[in-house]
């Protein structure tokens, strides 16, 4: 990176830590207010997220109507942005502040049964609501470790790490070394967080139905149960605009634990889409999900021409 890039970069992170801050101390119903005016503007002027969002709707609700699909767009949008400007509430809010705004946990007896049984548990973090509010929750209660990737603006790191580590998070790479601190926190009866929809590397995957689109998804989680007898389940910090968060805990769809890849695969798929029926525009459809195809693994000449994206 030249020198001038280099400013720029640290220009552009010392502008979104010090928004951080400055929204740190704001009361929720104020940064819904101000999401709602900046959600709308993404829409109509962020052609790549408009884009995005709206081919993906297609794909997973064909049956609804053009409007009902854009009115659904605009609504993702908006919880988009509320989660970016909720990152500073979540990360450097006063911690009685953030842990009065979850209202309710459904589902906790899922964890404490299974750590009653000395079982490590494996929390399947979708992007739906505010995922830093469910990091925040989940450190507060328990031992938890996450997969941690730097940002693509490296000088933002320390903020993210300090913010998501605050309350007793342990943050390992997404490596082999990393994979192994999941095992060793399994085993001794610990949570952990995985992201189950984003696409993984090429050779890290099999495609299994999301939505009934063939998706490319991470093979981690049999692994994990394999050697370690986890229980799995679903976890999301849903949102209620303007007041708070409740913490939702679901049962893991039954294929999870099949030790068949692309059964376990469509099992973490089906996960997501239960989370995601909680409330569909609190989740973050301007992912390309669906990136890669079938055909690109397979050697097909004109793999190309299956892509949506």
């Amino acid at each position: 990176m030249g020198k001038a890039a280099s400013r720029s970069s640290a220009l552009q992170a010392r502008a979104i830590a010090t928004l951080w801050r400055a929204l740190a101390g704001r009361r929720l119903a104020t940064l819904w207010r101000l999401a709602r005016l900046v959600g709308p503007l993404v829409h109509r002027f962020s052609r790549r997220e408009r884009e995005v969002t709206a081919t993906n709707l297609a794909e997973v609700y064909p049956d609804q109507g053009a409007d009902e699909r854009r009115r659904l767009a605009r609504q993702s949008l908006t919880h988009s942005a509320a989660t970016m400007l909720e990152i500073g509430f979540a990360w450097q809010g006063a911690p009685e502040r953030v842990e009065a705004s979850i209202l309710a946990v459904h589902g906790r007896e899922l964890l404490d049964e299974a750590r009653a049984e000395g079982r490590g548990v494996i929390v399947l973090a979708p992007h739906f609501g505010n995922w830093e509010v469910l990091n925040f929750w989940l450190s507060s209660h328990f031992p938890f470790t996450a997969m941690y990737e730097p940002p693509k603006i490296a000088e933002l790191d320390a903020v993210t790490r300090a913010g998501r580590e605050r309350m007793g998070a342990s943050l390992v790479p997404t490596n082999p070394r990393g994979v192994a601190a999941l095992l060793k926190a399994l085993k001794r009866g610990e949570a952990i967080g995985i992201l189950p929809d984003q696409e993984p590397d090429w050779g890290s995957g099999v495609f299994a139905p999301f939505f009934g689109r063939l998706a490319y998804t991470a093979t981690l989680l049999p692994k994990l149960v394999a050697r370690t007898q986890a229980r799995v389940v679903t976890g999301v910090a849903r949102r209620l605009p303007g007041r708070g968060f409740e913490i939702h805990f679901l049962p893991a769809d039954a294929r999870v634990y099949a030790t068949d890849e692309a059964e376990s695969a469509t099992g973490v798929n089906a996960c997501v889409e239960a989370a995601i029926a909680l409330d569909p525009a609190q989740y973050q459809w301007e992912y390309k999900r669906y990136r890669k195809v079938i055909q690109e693994q397979e050697g097909h000449h004109e793999h190309r021409r299956f892509r949506i994206y």
